[in-house]
């Protein structure tokens, strides 16, 4: 059967099943903040030009954090919360406890906004401010951040290892759960790009190198240059889990369009990542990714409004039930 006709299908299917039940409609503004703390969005950027400055991988830790936030619960602070005896944090799943990094910086940026404006703005549009500024300072587009989050009294460590991708997931694994969010197959690819300032650990890359990557990566000196460097990295026998890669070796510190001619070369890190150009189901990512790998502009353009859709993605119980928290690793006493 036509593996077209197979991805259409299988896609029709999951977006019938799961309806209405992803992003729910935001109730955020852009000004909403004008009158209460107009300095909070100079307050983020100058915290995060130091960060950046300080380390350039610090940007990719925020995006990294500020998606993870909107995946398991809506864009609601949830992922900032430590444990407690009544709570048990997102931050500990296998998904995260290993990955995410970030936490002072909101931590610290926090302090400042509080010091402005006491009990005003939530850790939710912080990290979501940061997360763009966080983009810009290394390179990438600009756009309007839409603000009004509440923090959820909650966290959900169930939904962190259930809705949020997975390294070595397949390309029809990994599109439902963008589809559970409201964000499409566009948004998906556009979103991925963010790896263009990622690191990877060798746990999520080596069953990729140590199995279809030599295939996959082009026959020339650079790309075996780099897959003998990820060998010596990720050797293939359990050690080393934790070292590190950048996900884009070309400009691993500036946010641009080489992650997606890297896919193009069959040099993708990860399994995800190289799916969505070299699987047989992925007839709309491969040309999404052509496209962005030739159009740095459109990747821009897509990333920016695929950035606001996610970050549209809200927690409708906290709009009711949630707060401005004083502390963003604790719920208010």
């Amino acid at each position: 059967m036509n593996p077209s006709f197979l991805l259409k299908f299988f896609l029709l299917h999951i977006v019938l099943f799961f309806g209405f039940l992803g992003a729910t409609e935001p109730q955020l503004t852009l000004d909403y903040y004008a009158s209460t703390c107009p300095t909070v969005f100079d307050i983020v950027r100058k915290e995060m030009e130091c960060s950046v400055l300080s380390n350039p991988r610090n940007a990719a830790s925020i995006l990294r954090l500020h998606f993870h936030d909107c995946f398991i619960q809506g864009c609601d602070g949830s992922i900032l919360l430590d444990d407690t005896i009544t709570l048990k944090s997102e931050k500990t799943a296998a998904a995260n406890i290993h990955s995410l990094k970030g936490f002072g910086i909101i931590d610290q940026i926090k302090n400042f906004v509080e010091s402005e404006c006491p009990g005003v703005v939530s850790c939710a549009d912080i990290l979501t401010i940061a997360a763009r500024d966080a983009v810009i300072l290394v390179g990438g587009p600009y756009w309007d951040v839409p603000v009004g989050r509440k923090d959820s009294v909650t966290a959900s460590f169930e939904l962190t290892d259930t809705n949020l991708p997975t390294s070595d997931e397949s390309l029809v694994s990994i599109i439902p759960k963008f589809l559970y969010q409201g964000l499409s197959v566009t948004d998906m690819v556009a979103l991925v790009g963010s790896h263009t300032i990622g690191m990877a650990r060798c746990q999520n890359f080596r069953s990729r190198i140590y199995g279809d990557y030599e295939s996959t990566s082009a026959k020339n000196p650079i790309s075996d240059n780099q897959f003998n460097n990820l060998k010596s990295i990720c050797p293939p026998n359990g050690g080393g889990k934790n070292n590190i890669t950048a996900m884009d070796y070309v400009t691993p510190n500036l946010f641009d369009n080489s992650f997606y001619q890297l896919l193009l070369k069959g040099e993708g890190v990860l399994n995800s990542d190289q799916e969505m150009y070299s699987s047989v189901f992925g007839i709309a990512t491969r040309e999404l990714v052509k496209k962005y790998a030739a159009d740095s502009l459109a990747f821009f353009q897509q990333f920016s409004d695929s950035m606001v859709k996610m970050g549209n993605i809200t927690n409708s119980e906290s709009f009711v039930t949630g707060e401005v928290r004083k502390n963003c690793r604790f719920v208010n006493t």
